[in-house]
């Protein structure tokens, strides 16, 4: 079960490598967000990032299509909900917590068996 949102182990191992990625996608990342939202899929988009193909979303962005170090994944929170990676009793939680997604983008990092919730600012226009 997830319940960190932001998790510190985060910042040392993994954010040089997302950080690095996301600058080249951000605008992408950001107008899908923003076309699941208007078109009433969920409010609540989720981008999971892996290096390697897992279940979680559909494929997005593929590593090799822009050469970036994770794989993109595009879904929302009601297929966690679905999978029981956030119980139902969490989802008020997961929904406060859940950051403005016009100006943060929601990731969710698998990496062998450490998964965490992330939000990375989207870089000003």
């Amino acid at each position: 079960m997830i319940s960190d949102f932001n998790d510190p182990e985060l910042s040392g191992k993994y954010l040089g490598t997302i950080t690095s990625d996301f600058v080249k996608i951000s605008d992408v990342l950001k107008e899908a967000s923003y076309q699941v939202r208007s078109r009433g899929f969920s409010d609540y988009p989720i981008f999971p990032i892996s290096k390697d193909m897992q279940p979680i979303g559909k494929i997005f962005i593929g590593k090799a299509e822009k050469d970036l170090d994770w794989n993109y994944f595009i879904t929302y929170v009601d297929e966690f909900v679905q999978r029981k990676l956030i119980a139902e009793e969490a989802l008020e939680d997961f929904k406060k917590a859940y950051k403005d997604p016009d100006e943060f983008c929601c990731l969710f990092v698998i990496d062998g068996a450490f998964t965490s919730f992330v939000y990375i600012p989207y870089p000003n226009d």
